[in-house]
């Protein structure tokens, strides 16, 4: 837990803003919670949000918008072409990140499906330090195959390491002699590496990937979706860095890229995203894609009033105030359920606190998704909703056989300015109880499965009966409670 700011002796965070809107929320009793696991094939991306008491599935596109970025939304110039509302975000993002040109889009993927669609050709190779699901799936349909260079310290469940999101130099000079630059479109750099755990990537580390790059003359690329984390730790833990501004500390970053993508679902607590660059070259070559599959070059998918938030919310991220409330709740999350010797993944990261499945749940066959088990079991047992981020967010091997994920995660999102201490102490006593009950806990098998994505959309089902057991005995130890 080095490095991590608190205000009170007892180690909580002290929230930097004040609630001023509420929505009310439900939580189902037991029975009908497992009546709506059973509804939704056991995958919790299929549960009806009415049934949910604390949504922690993720942080896309429901974090709380300040009352600037609800004013802002007000006085958007809605125009399908010419918008001065386009003109104020493009502005802003040359000011943050000093670049020139600006492609929007409606969300991350989007700008994805444009990137890969103008820079892959068939055999390329994408490196990485990571996937993100999505990264994965437009690179692979449209011909190319992705190489994950994260460091082997990157994936070990429990370190010290404070920035696990490094990429490995020397995996990546290996990759580079063995492909050949030119079967390398551009070498990839996630910040806030979703799927092991939210964990940063230092600017050093950048620095190193980004002069190779330019060595073999290889394009490279910044996934700066989850940002805002990661400017929190690069400030807390990179020593050079420690009395730098949040604006230095991105500028730093953006020079190092020649191509920059973000989700604002995630970045700028609004919605939409875009593609940055100072580029020319590139832009030409993505921007008449903007219209084909986007929407006209000053909206491109988004609503005004989203570009709207999205401005005054890009300037909220350069607070520091503002970008530490996520990291430091679920920094105080993590040592909660440590004091409780719950396995997490440590040191904890950006976007969620994240419990690691792979031991809370060792006796559950891999085959049979932990996971995806403790996800559907901890909704049972609080009306808590995670996102499994194990191998059900994998696609199948070629031969049909399960690609068994190197980390089973439950990520447990902890929106920005959503929830409250009360509630998070909530969960942390519900995951408390389900530890304490693991031996219930059974696995789960498919019986829908796209063949991509199938996380989103795919239906699993019990392979016994453990969910009725593991309500009877949520029974005899809360009664009549919820």
């Amino acid at each position: 837990m080095a490095n991590i700011k608190y205000y009170t002796e007892d180690h909580i965070p002290l929230e930097m803003h004040k609630v001023r809107i509420i929505q009310k929320l439900h939580l189902l009793p037991i029975e009908d919670r497992l009546k709506s696991l059973n509804d939704s094939g056991y995958n919790t991306f299929l549960l009806k949000n009415r049934d949910v008491f604390l949504d922690m599935l993720t942080d896309s596109g429901v974090n709380a918008m300040s009352d600037r970025q609800q004013a802002a939304m007000l006085v958007a110039d809605d125009s399908y072409a010419g918008s001065e509302t386009f003109y104020r975000l493009e502005q802003k993002l040359t000011e943050i990140f000093k670049t020139k040109l600006f492609l929007p889009v409606h969300q991350g993927r989007a700008a994805e499906n444009i990137i890969n669609r103008t820079l892959i050709k068939p055999g390329d190779t994408v490196l990485m330090n990571y996937h993100f699901t999505t990264s994965k799936s437009h690179v692979t349909v449209n011909g190319g195959l992705v190489e994950e260079l994260i460091s082997d310290a990157g994936i070990e469940e429990e370190s010290e390491l404070l920035f696990k999101g490094d990429m490995d130099i020397g995996k990546l000079n290996e990759a580079i002699s063995r492909l050949g630059a030119d079967k390398i479109p551009y070498v990839r750099i996630e910040v806030g590496t979703n799927l092991i755990g939210g964990q940063p990537v230092s600017i050093q580390n950048m620095r190193e990937v980004s002069a190779i790059c330019k060595q073999h003359n290889i394009i490279s690329l910044l996934d700066a979706s989850l940002l805002a984390d990661n400017l929190h730790f690069i400030k807390q833990r990179e020593e050079e860095f420690k009395t730098k501004s949040i604006p230095e500390i991105t500028e730093a970053i953006a020079e190092l890229f020649d191509l920059i993508y973000f989700s604002a679902r995630k970045l700028g607590y609004g919605r939409g995203g875009g593609i940055i660059t100072n580029s020319q070259q590139l832009f030409d070559q993505m921007k008449e894609l903007v219209p084909l599959y986007e929407g006209f070059m000053t909206y491109g998918g988004m609503s005004v009033r989203e570009m709207e938030a999205l401005t005054i919310g890009l300037d909220e991220t350069m607070d520091e105030d503002m970008i530490n409330q996520g990291p430091e709740f679920i920094a105080f999350m993590a040592e909660e359920l440590l004091k409780r010797k719950i396995p997490i993944i440590t040191p904890p990261g950006g976007l969620g606190c994240h419990l690691n499945a792979m031991k809370f749940l060792d006796h559950v066959p891999r085959g049979e998704y932990r996971a995806g088990a403790l996800a559907a079991s901890l909704y049972l047992a609080s009306g808590v909703r995670g996102m499994e981020r194990g191998t059900v967010s994998e696609d199948r091997n070629p031969d049909g056989s399960d690609h068994l994920a190197n980390m089973e995660l439950l990520r447990l999102a902890l929106p920005r300015r959503v929830f409250t201490m009360s509630q998070v102490k909530y969960a942390v006593d519900r995951i408390a109880w389900l530890y304490d009950n693991r031996h219930l806990v059974g696995g789960l098998r498919f019986v829908e499965e796209p063949k991509v994505l199938r996380f989103f959309l795919g239906r699993l089902e019990a392979v016994s009966d453990w969910p009725q057991k593991l309500l009877e005995k949520f029974r005899a130890d809360f009664g009549d409670s919820l």
